[in-house]
């Protein structure tokens, strides 16, 4: 048998899978992501799982090559153009898994990865008309994806919905240096920002009570039917959706996947989105498909593998 493996590189752990030519996991493992002396041990560590997973599988397995998604821009040779949460500056990535594995390496973006997993197994399968991912987390991630082919864009950067400028008198700053961000609104910390904010104009509100605010907590008090998570979920989602109407100007895709933390937010959430995209997109596009991502945390590491596969079909 031939099989692919499949690494999704995050600033706490990296999601392992190694898949057969068909896209079936047939098994997966969790590596602890080490990042302090700049991330020196990621990739060695990585390294090790894979051999111990080779390990497990039949006599005479063949590794035909390896995918990998990590956190940053990925030039369009493979080079990794700076990954902040894992503490790498320019570095050769692949190569230097390459090396440790002795089997070819591909590597991509995190976003783009989740995208593709979801277009190839997930929530978006069978989607030829384009799909536009987001994720939401931390911070936000962005990825086109046409006919299983990832839009990378010329320094990496294509689909990086995050750091659109959405407002440019905010004066607080983004992590990535800039103001106004679209991810300073929408993440998982713009959220919380966003439901302080409210606290303060609805004292009677449950989220004073609550030690440490999180989507999931802010989302269940909306429900209850608490004000300012209400109008926290309002603000938020119309925000988002007035972004997503501008990419759909540049992309048109059939269908929107919303990923990430805050997704599990579901209808609810979903539906105040499309409400925002559709009073926002221009009238050819206001039909477009929203769906909730369907492969959670595994969404990277199959389309990792899936991104290796395409370089892999003559092997």
């Amino acid at each position: 048998m031939e099989y692919i493996f499949g690494a999704d590189v995050g600033g706490s752990s990296t999601k392992l899978g190694v898949f057969d030519r068909e896209g079936k996991l047939i098994a997966e493992r969790t590596v602890p992501t080490v990042t302090s002396g700049g991330g020196e041990r990621i990739i060695p560590d990585i390294a090790r799982a894979v051999k111990s997973l080779s390990g497990e599988l039949e006599p005479g397995a063949k590794i035909l090559g390896m995918g990998m998604a990590v956190p940053g821009p990925v030039e369009a040779g493979g080079m990794v153009n700076g990954c902040v949460n894992l503490g790498w500056g320019r570095k050769d990535a692949a190569g230097e898994m390459a090396v440790l594995t002795d089997f070819p390496v591909f590597l991509l973006n995190d976003a783009n990865a989740a995208a593709l997993g979801e277009v190839w197994q997930g929530a978006a399968r069978n989607c030829g008309g384009g799909a536009f991912m987001v994720t939401l987390g931390t911070g936000v991630g962005g990825a086109f994806i046409f006919g299983e082919q990832v839009v990378n864009g010329a320094n990496g950067a294509g689909g990086e919905i995050g750091h659109m400028t959405v407002n440019p008198r905010e004066i607080e700053q983004c992590t990535c240096g800039r103001r106004g961000c679209l991810e300073q609104y929408v993440s998982t910390r713009g959220m919380v920002r966003t439901a302080k904010e409210q606290m303060g104009l609805h004292p009677e509100s449950t989220l004073l009570s609550c030690d440490e605010l999180s989507g999931k907590i802010i989302f269940e008090q909306a429900l209850a039917g608490d004000e300012a998570a209400i109008k926290t979920v309002r603000l938020t989602a119309d925000i988002l959706g007035q972004a997503l109407a501008c990419a759909a100007a540049i992309c048109d895709p059939e269908v929107f996947i919303i990923g990430g933390g805050l997704s599990g937010g579901g209808d609810y959430y979903l539906e105040q989105i499309v409400e925002s995209y559709r009073r926002s997109v221009m009238y050819p596009c206001r039909e477009t498909k929203f769906v909730i991502a369907s492969l959670g945390h595994q969404a990277g590491m199959y389309g990792a593998a899936r991104f290796a596969m395409g370089f892999l079909k003559g092997v």
